[in-house]
């Protein structure tokens, strides 16, 4: 018989953190790099905000732009072993500010295998949209006993014992988190599966904290607030896609309709990403992503900075003097309504 879950469970939307007071006097004593202990025994450093592994926000062009700011690229999967030697020809890739990303087929594992050998990088992201299949956690063994010294990040999921059975039994240092909540994902309208985002952080989190691993809140982010209540909400990274979308630095031309400037957007489980990457969207399967054109941004620097500055924000309203410390100071308040829109 069907089981009904009683309890409550929140999105970003459906609360507002309390303010509290606070000992600082400016937004600039705050320290938004973190250094964060991993399973693996590495320990990594900088702004724990990412740039999600789709094909228009996870490029070498972003991570360009990201590590300015000490922020991480999931570089997308689709890059190959040329790609890679390629652009460091030229150029010169931070290990601890981008992921190479996999999924977890047997090519998927070669092709992951050789990049590795002619790049220097610290993680490795397992990304598959269903992480509740055996062979996420079999394929993340796999990975740890070929890699026991990197950081391995697998997801998406949604619940704490899936959590801790990829962080236990799958050995992996971060989980991601997320079933549908992004701004290009369909998943939720198309399966009617999935938890809301702020409710699946805070559970997860705790599970992640509890077996020594650590979660990213992925997906979901509409605005800076809404960063920061994933932080307060107990995740140790943020990863968006749609927010760091539709700048200069997204591949992609500008598209002008209407006199309104566009850039194209999509989601990784869309069919104009599986027509991309694979010749054909299978028939055994529906489309779980949309082909969107967004405002065009201009420098992806000014959205990053304004990211940056709420975050920096919200810590001076809570008291909470550096990043790590924002869970702890965070008190949420449910509420039927955030914003005034009357000339909205």
């Amino acid at each position: 018989m069907p089981k009904i879950l009683t309890e409550p469970q929140l999105d970003f939307s459906n609360v507002l953190i309390r303010p509290k007071r606070s000992t600082m006097t400016s937004r600039s004593e705050i320290n938004l790099n973190r250094t964060i202990d991993m399973r693996c025994g590495r320990k990594w450093s900088g702004v724990p905000i990412i740039a999600a592994n789709m094909d228009t926000t996870g490029t070498f062009e972003v991570y360009e732009t990201l590590a300015n700011h000490g922020c991480v690229t999931a570089l997308h999967k689709f890059y190959t072993k040329e790609d890679f030697i390629e652009y460091q020809s030229s150029k010169v890739l931070d290990p601890n500010l981008f992921m190479v990303s996999t999924g977890i087929s047997n090519d998927d594992y070669d092709r992951l295998i050789s990049i590795m050998e002619v790049v220097d990088c610290n993680w490795i992201c397992v990304d598959i949209a269903n992480g509740y299949i055996p062979r996420l956690v079999e394929f993340c063994k796999i990975l740890r006993e070929k890699y026991p010294n990197k950081m391995i990040v697998a997801g998406n999921v949604a619940t704490r014992e899936m959590v801790e059975e990829l962080i236990i039994n799958g050995m992996v240092d971060v989980v991601k988190i997320g079933i549908g909540p992004g701004s290009a994902c369909t998943t939720r309208l198309k399966t009617g599966v999935g938890v809301p985002q702020l409710s699946a952080i805070l559970d997860c989190a705790d599970a992640a904290h509890g077996c020594r691993g650590r979660i990213i809140a992925d997906g979901g982010i509409t605005c800076p607030g809404d960063m920061a209540k994933a932080f307060g909400a107990g995740a140790d990274f943020v990863m968006m896609g749609g927010q760091f979308a539709g700048h200069d630095q997204n591949p992609g031309d500008v598209i002008e309709e209407n006199g309104k400037k566009m850039k194209l957007f999509y989601g990784m489980s869309s069919k104009q990403a599986m027509v991309k990457h694979y010749g054909k969207m299978n028939n055994y399967r529906s489309s779980e992503g949309r082909e969107l054109k967004i405002p065009y941004k201009g420098d992806l620097n000014n959205t990053i900075e304004d990211y940056l500055g709420g975050v920096r924000s919200t810590c001076t309203y809570i008291g909470a003097r550096e990043i790590k410390d924002m869970a702890k100071c965070t008190t949420f308040l449910l509420t039927n309504q955030q914003l005034n829109k009357h000339f909205v």
